[in-house]
């Protein structure tokens, strides 16, 4: 549930993986699903258990490829990898598909048009229930984006789609999850 959560945000903010698609039913698939239902479970007990629930990328990526969540049309090949505080991620990007044919004379929508692979780059963290989420870098085919350019399209595609994004963006954690610290290789939740 927390990649529900969590992913339409980094996605909003360009923070997809490009990966190689998995078929479903996979055992990182399933075990992401058998993760999800404990930390459903858990959280409708009167005092969760704390012990933490470790989400591994590659049950991550798994999931989100193999529809365990719904992405944003436009968007396909995902992969991400965590470092300590920190989401790396790439993906298959159609910005006309995610534009809807909304563009502008503003020559900066000329940057976001077509079919690319987007790189992005966050600091992630979550305490006391709340998760934080802060774009440091974003590229398009290997050339990076201006902050200006990238700050110009969270406003005018994606703030008024997914509300509450931004460069940085925060967000109540779901099912009592009191902290998510990333790690290498993995994310670790702690329910309270």
């Amino acid at each position: 549930m927390i990649w529900r959560k969590v992913w339409p945000i980094l996605l909003a903010i360009l923070l997809p993986v490009l990966v190689a698609a998995q078929h479903a039913g996979s055992p990182d698939f399933r075990s992401m699903e058998r993760k999800i239902a404990y930390l459903k479970e858990n959280a409708a007990r009167p005092h969760p258990d704390p012990k933490p629930v470790e989400l591994n990328d590659a049950e991550a990526n798994s999931y989100l490829n193999q529809g365990g969540v719904k992405l944003p049309k436009g968007v396909s090949n995902l992969h991400l990898t965590t470092k300590p505080g920190q989401i790396d991620g790439t993906a298959q990007v159609d910005f006309e598909a995610i534009m809807q044919g909304r563009g502008t004379n503003n020559p900066l929508s000329n940057v976001f048009s077509g079919q690319h692979e987007v790189h992005a780059v966050s600091q992630a963290d979550g305490t006391n229930g709340v998760g934080t989420i802060r774009i440091e870098s974003v590229d398009l085919d290997g050339v990076q984006i201006p902050q200006f350019a990238l700050e110009w399209f969270v406003q005018h595609y994606l703030s008024p789609k997914y509300r509450n994004v931004g460069m940085t963006s925060t967000f109540k954690l779901p099912l009592r999850i009191d902290s998510a610290v990333v790690e290498a290789g993995k994310v670790k939740l702690v329910q309270r």
